[in-house]
């Protein structure tokens, strides 16, 4: 299985737009060690021709553009298969209007994920000739098939699982639902190596538990360093956990849970532009980096 990183910041990218903090002025400025890096993806394949997104950013043009593999081999056409997504957040979903332009492709999304979505009257984009998006369903607890652009299967299947989350302010009036936030574990029906995708973590459970369990690689939720960090910066009064994300550090940080995860490959993604483990040089980094765990970065390539 070949993986690439083609973002790894959360919502708002590294820098954000409108942030001047240490972190995004360094970097701005080259004053820190640190590399720009855009909104969260990665991409998935079996055989290196057929590639699967997970989740899709609003930078997911660029993306495509800095990845050979997914361009196009003839004058219409895309290798990418498919598009998982793992909630509706904006930065999640916005990239999928960017693929308007004439384009069959298949988002795999709970019901939940796609009716939000389709609440939007920008969805409307993706109607303009039948069958332009096929909307398959993830069902939590049970193992997908991911399928080619021909309906054959792909050899990769997807576990969903509900994780701690909450479901996007622009559908917080649907109320909650167990379908609102899911974690991934992409499998090689064949050799059974795995990947286990959990971009958005509230906390530990369960499913959390299950889901990484015999992965070969995972991907976690890094936004925050601490619970605290936005309201240190002044840059609002909501914890990591009010925002439905795990702190790292901490003494009940994730990072002591990840360090003991059994994974070849445990990779911190969905970074906040705040993070002080974003420079290469930090302490935070350092720390992250002695408990056998990497943080990611646009265009890292990982091969199971």
């Amino acid at each position: 299985m070949k993986i690439r990183v083609l973002g790894s910041a959360a919502g708002g990218g590294f820098p954000q737009w409108n942030c001047g903090c240490f972190n995004c002025a360094g970097v701005r400025s080259g004053s820190i060690a640190a590399t720009p890096r855009t909104q969260e993806s990665l991409a998935v394949s079996r055989d290196g021709r057929a590639w699967f997104l997970i989740n899709a950013s609003p930078e997911i043009r660029q993306q495509i553009e800095t990845f050979p593999a997914l361009h196009p081999r003839s004058s219409r056409d895309t290798p990418i298969a498919g598009i998982v997504v793992t909630n509706g957040d904006l930065d999640h979903c916005l990239g999928l209007l960017c693929l308007r332009e004439w384009q069959r492709f298949s988002v795999y999304a709970t019901a939940r994920v796609r009716d939000g979505f389709a609440r939007n009257v920008f969805a409307r984009t993706l109607s303009r000739f039948d069958g332009q998006v096929t909307w398959r369903a993830l069902e939590p607890g049970r193992e997908t098939k991911l399928l080619l652009a021909s309906g054959e299967p792909s050899g990769l299947d997807v576990l969903a699982l509900p994780v701690p989350g909450k479901a996007p302010l622009h559908l917080a009036d649907m109320g909650a639902s167990d379908e609102d936030n899911v974690a991934l574990r992409i499998r090689d029906a064949e050799s059974g190596v795995a990947v286990a995708y959990l971009s958005g973590v509230a906390g530990p459970s369960d499913g959390v538990a299950q889901i990484v369990r015999d992965a070969d690689a995972v991907f976690f939720d890094g936004t925050f360093w601490s619970s605290d960090e936005l309201i240190r910066l002044g840059a609002s009064d909501k914890r990591a956990e009010d925002m439905a994300h795990w702190p790292v550090g901490g003494s009940g940080g994730s990072l002591a849970w990840l360090g003991a995860v059994r994974a070849r490959h445990r990779v911190y993604i969905h970074i906040n532009n705040t993070n002080p483990m974003l420079r290469d040089d930090s302490d935070e980094r350092a720390l992250v980096e002695r408990a056998g765990v990497a943080v990611a970065f646009d265009g890292m390539e990982l091969s199971l």
